[in-house]
């Protein structure tokens, strides 16, 4: 069967019935029109998906400047969801769980998903701590860190965990060791259609040896400044050229180390902060980043921000702490430490660096 965005697959539910495309419409319009905000938002995108138009208009997430409209094509996401369904094993008839706010493209394709594959999908609205509100068990569901952090005693509610947004700590990764769900890190952006890799972050036995690997259909390379390129002829007619920093594995296997544009240069040195970040989750239990700022002496120099909303971080103390720590290169200590009440931050919760930095006054 070729492929189109115009079917709903006749084992689709939505909160427990199935909806053809007219009903689900009525559906779209009653959440509009009724809803809650976050119904308004799956009611709104709903509408732009049931029309004839083969494309539908979508806003990045912001995380690394202000966020852009950019037009998807809804076959290509038909693509996608296809290509999730055959990486995780996922069945028509499974159940899902949504979520994630479906104002960006991770919550919108988890609708996506559970009418292209035909999955029971019940819908919930967003919160910090997504399974205290429901007992059921589902097959597969999408979450941000700070969700799969608040849920770690309810996981064995869900059978495939997805985990998106943002990086898993190490020291989750570490707590996720004893969890029964299978639970996948992935890697994607609102121009690739959600993820179009994903690693295992538990039942290994040694987590670290992890890599990410490629969705079908998918291949890698990269350029010469050792950032991914992405060739997925079913979602982008063009290759996609990412500031991502890779070790590539092969054409679809690769390890990501960092973002180009975050990479430091301090005193001939090239420092990668998602790496020094990693390292320092054993430290720190809040929010925090590394970054670099003008020296007079190395050029850019390592700082560390730490979001103290208490005023209870003692800089000295940490950073001496780090110090003495056999984790770090001595290029990889910061040479100062700074603390902040709240970092700047998008819709959806992702730290906003250059923002946030801008706030010391340096």
């Amino acid at each position: 069967m070729i492929p189109t965005f115009k079917n709903i697959h006749f084992q689709f539910r939505l909160n427990g019935n199935y909806f053809n495309s007219e009903a689900l419409k009525e559906v779209a319009y009653s959440y509009i029109k009724e809803g809650e905000s976050y119904e308004k938002e799956i009611g709104d995108f709903l509408i732009d998906w049931l029309n004839d138009k083969p494309f539908v208009d979508v806003f990045t997430s912001g995380s690394t400047g202000k966020p852009k409209p950019i037009r998807l094509d809804k076959l290509a996401m038909v693509h996608s969801a296809l290509a999730t369904g055959d990486f995780f094993g996922i069945q028509s008839g499974d159940s899902a769980l949504q979520c994630l706010p479906s104002n960006f493209i991770a919550g919108k394709m988890m609708l996506i998903r559970a009418i292209v594959l035909g999955l029971s999908l019940d819908i919930i609205a967003p919160s910090m701590n997504p399974l205290t509100a429901t007992t059921k068990k589902y097959d597969f569901c999408a979450m941000v860190p700070i969700q799969v952090e608040n849920s770690l005693e309810q996981l064995h509610q869900i059978k495939t965990l997805i985990v998106g947004g943002a990086p898993a700590s190490a020291t989750l990764i570490e707590q996720l060791q004893n969890v029964s769900t299978n639970v996948f890190a992935t890697y994607g952006m609102t121009e690739t259609i959600t993820h179009i890799a994903a690693k295992p972050l538990n039942k290994l036995s040694n987590s670290a040896s992890a890599c990410f690997s490629t969705l079908p259909n998918i291949t890698v390379r990269k350029d010469d400044r050792d950032c991914l390129v992405l060739h997925a002829p079913r979602i982008h007619t063009e290759e996609i050229i990412t500031n991502d920093v890779v070790k590539i594995i092969s054409e679809t296997q690769f390890n990501w180390l960092g973002r180009f544009d975050n990479v430091i240069n301090s005193g001939g040195i090239k420092l990668h902060p998602e790496q020094i970040e990693e390292k320092l989750s054993s430290f720190i239990s809040g929010r925090y980043f590394v970054t670099g700022i003008d020296d007079d002496q190395f050029g850019k120099k390592l700082i560390l921000l730490i979001e103290d909303k208490k005023k209870r971080v003692d800089v000295s103390r940490m950073l001496e702490t780090i110090k003495q720590s056999n984790k770090f290169s001595k290029f990889e200590i910061p040479k100062e430490i700074y603390t902040l009440s709240n970092f700047a931050e998008t819709n959806t919760g992702k730290i906003q660096r250059a923002k946030t930095v801008a706030l010391l006054g340096c």
